[in-house]
């Protein structure tokens, strides 16, 4: 099961539909056009295919923190709801921890919705651990 960047056009668009089921408000072309304004600020998409179709897909960032030094910041990661416990998430999830410590990071971090507690278990099994609430103040 490969794993790429989604670089073009083309790729962006074949992940929209999974991440589209962690994303349900964005439609696809705001999808393609967040990706790409993120992208000018280090963002990276990345997938999992099996069978020439999208099965996974993440979301990342680097980032410099005084509180954690250097990590990545996984900003999304979904695996399809259809092939759900057939090992993709995992797999991405593996492939982005490998990413972190190639790249030097000293943490590798996300959020995850308070509601998500399947999403919750399977980071627990991955030995992370809870570290922080997320606070958030919507503006608009």
């Amino acid at each position: 099961m490969p794993i790429a960047l989604a670089e073009t056009e083309a790729d962006i668009a074949r992940c929209y539909p999974v991440m589209a089921e962690l994303r349900p408000q964005l439609g696809a072309a705001e999808f393609a056009t967040r990706v790409h304004k993120q992208q000018a600020s280090g963002f990276q998409l990345a997938y999992l295919e099996e069978s020439g179709e999208v099965r996974a897909v993440a979301g990342f960032r680097y980032l410099e923190t005084l509180a954690w030094g250097k990590i990545l910041y996984v900003d999304d990661l979904v695996a399809a709801q259809a092939q759900r416990s057939r090992g993709h998430g995992g797999k991405l999830f593996d492939w982005l921890v490998a990413l972190a410590k190639q790249n030097d990071c000293d943490q590798f971090h996300l959020d995850s919705g308070v509601q998500r507690f399947g999403a919750h278990r399977f980071y627990l099994t991955r030995r992370m651990d809870i570290i922080a609430h997320h606070f958030a103040l919507k503006l608009k």
